[in-house]
């Protein structure tokens, strides 16, 4: 009876975080606020490190938060307020490009059903044997031994998406301003300060 509670228990928060991550999975592609979007991103993070926990794979639960809420959507949201996006502008292009989004849509769509179909099927007939370690360390031996190249590609797509987010913010804009540091440093002794003759007044 205690198994079978411990079984309801987990399905319930199985269900309970799924369904938080399809529902914030949907608000981030339909609010119009881009920084109530990237909360969303988190709030679908977190849930997915959730579902991961359910399902014994810690080490991943804990990456997704520290790497992607912790780094990554830290860096949205500073990009995203620096900006300044010009949502009307943004509601007016919405619908012109839909010839772009749709097949690239259907072709991910595809994809995902492609492989819940035919990836997880009944294995229970080939002669695998069951590797009894910690999880974690086999995401270490096979991240750093077969998927090496795939993890290093990766980490230059990261650095090339930080340089580019702060070449974004770094744009000149005429309605902010700022110092010079060049200017300031430059400018000689005689030039900040002035000494007026004050006649005294009888």
């Amino acid at each position: 009876m205690q198994v079978i509670a411990d079984m309801n228990a987990i399905t319930f928060l199985f269900y309970s975080f799924s369904s938080v991550l399809i529902g914030s999975s949907v608000a981030v592609i339909t609010v119009n606020n881009p920084v109530h979007a990237a909360l969303f991103l988190i709030l679908s993070f977190f849930s997915a490190a959730a579902l991961w926990i359910l399902l014994s794979a810690e080490f991943l639960a804990l990456t997704l938060v520290l790497v992607y809420v912790g780094a990554v959507m830290v860096l949205f949201l500073f990009v995203i307020m620096m900006a300044r996006f010009d949502l009307e502008q943004i509601k007016k292009n919405l619908f012109s490009n839909l010839a772009v989004a749709i097949p690239v849509a259907a072709v991910l769509i595809f994809e995902m059903v492609a492989v819940i179909v035919f990836g997880f099927s009944d294995s229970s007939s080939t002669n695998v044997p069951i590797m009894y370690s910690n999880n974690t360390y086999q995401i270490g031996l096979r991240l750093y031994t077969e998927f090496f190249l795939a993890f290093q590609v990766a980490a230059i797509i990261l650095l090339l998406a930080m340089i580019a987010a702060i070449a974004i913010t770094l744009r000149k804009r005429k309605d902010v301003k700022a110092q010079n540091p060049a200017e300031q440093v430059s400018v000689s002794a005689s030039e900040r300060i002035t000494f007026v003759k004050v006649e005294p007044k009888e």
